[in-house]
């Protein structure tokens, strides 16, 4: 773990792994619901990356700071404070989700939480969340904008573009690139001419710092720098977290093109709540009553979003054309 873990509280630690147990037991439901044919389309688990917005989330101000995401976002939405009830009925359909039941999975938005999305087309997230970084700028509001991305946009042209807005009117912005090594069905190494991805904004003047995103204490500290160096004025900087997922690209992926004994392998070894909870245990920072508390509360809020989500009406026809402009 982190050389920063003696400065993180008992109280923290306990708040860092219900959030990210949490995560994980919400995708291993929706990931069963989608298997019963409940949630329907497109859907994008984060099994495994849970380190990386816990961590970055535990950083931020969390009264002050946007963000924005692609459409791996259910994690981000519990991160950011969103129910798991409304994003279950979301991903469901229902009327009682987020976007109405209209959005699904990849579009679900939370003005009051700072969460302007799940995105659907790649990389399509840079350019807006450069966008609420000009606005946190013009309003001066103090405000930084995390916008997230994956290895597999970090090669999209749109990208680069942002870059040098954010880089030429020091806008303050944190891109995180979420490298879980494939970019749907290609590894980086095949598909990047460099996988330090991090540093692809030095042509600009941009920093770059590759952090391990299976380590939530390494995430909270790289990411505490980080939106310090934005604050202050300094324009964009880019963190890469490395990081990894267990399922495949989408629920339809069945991920042949890496082998169970490399997700065997992380899994044993690097798995990021796992590592939290053995870190605890070592420490004595909680009991394993206290643990297993927090599992039983966590197991009981997901439960409650599936019932919640499933016993929530279907949007009505008359909701068709709310919100659209035409």
């Amino acid at each position: 773990m982190s050389d920063s873990n003696s400065l993180v509280t008992k109280e923290v630690l306990g708040q860092l792994y219900k959030q990210m147990l949490l995560i994980r037991r919400f995708e291993e439901k929706a990931g069963q619901l989608y298997g019963m044919g409940l949630i329907q389309g497109f859907c994008h688990l984060y099994i495994g990356q849970e380190a990386v917005v816990t961590g970055m989330r535990n950083a931020s101000n969390k009264e002050k700071d946007s963000i924005i995401t692609s459409y791996r976002d259910h994690g981000h939405m519990i991160a950011a404070g969103m129910d798991p009830g409304g994003v279950m009925a979301e991903l469901l359909g229902r009327s009682d989700g987020y976007s109405k039941g209209k959005g699904g999975s990849m579009h679900m938005f939370s003005i009051k939480n700072k969460f302007y999305g799940g995105h659907g087309i790649v990389g399509a997230q840079v350019p807006i969340g450069t966008g609420l970084a000009f606005a946190h700028k013009y309003k001066s509001d103090g405000g930084v904008c995390i916008t997230y991305y994956g290895d597999g946009a970090a090669n999209q042209g749109q990208v680069y573009e942002s870059f040098n807005m954010a880089a030429l009117w020091k806008l303050p912005v944190v891109y995180v690139i979420e490298n879980n090594r494939y970019g749907m069905g290609t590894s980086v190494s095949r598909a990047s001419a460099t996988q330090e991805l991090f540093s692809r904004g030095s042509s600009f003047g941009i920093p770059g710092e590759k952090v391990d995103g299976m380590d939530v204490l390494a995430v909270i500290e790289a990411g505490e720098k980080a939106l310090n160096y934005a604050r202050e004025g300094n324009g964009p900087i880019i963190l890469g977290m490395q990081t990894y997922r267990y399922r495949g690209h989408s629920m339809s992926d069945p991920a042949q093109y890496r082998t169970r004994e490399e997700v065997s392998k992380v899994r044993a070894e690097r798995d990021p709540i796992d590592k939290l909870r053995d870190y605890i245990s070592e420490n004595n920072s909680l009991t394993s009553e206290e643990i297993k508390g927090i599992d039983t509360e966590v197991k009981e809020v997901i439960s409650a979003a599936a019932n919640f989500a499933q016993e929530s009406p279907r949007p009505s026809l008359n909701e068709l054309y709310t919100d659209v402009i035409i």
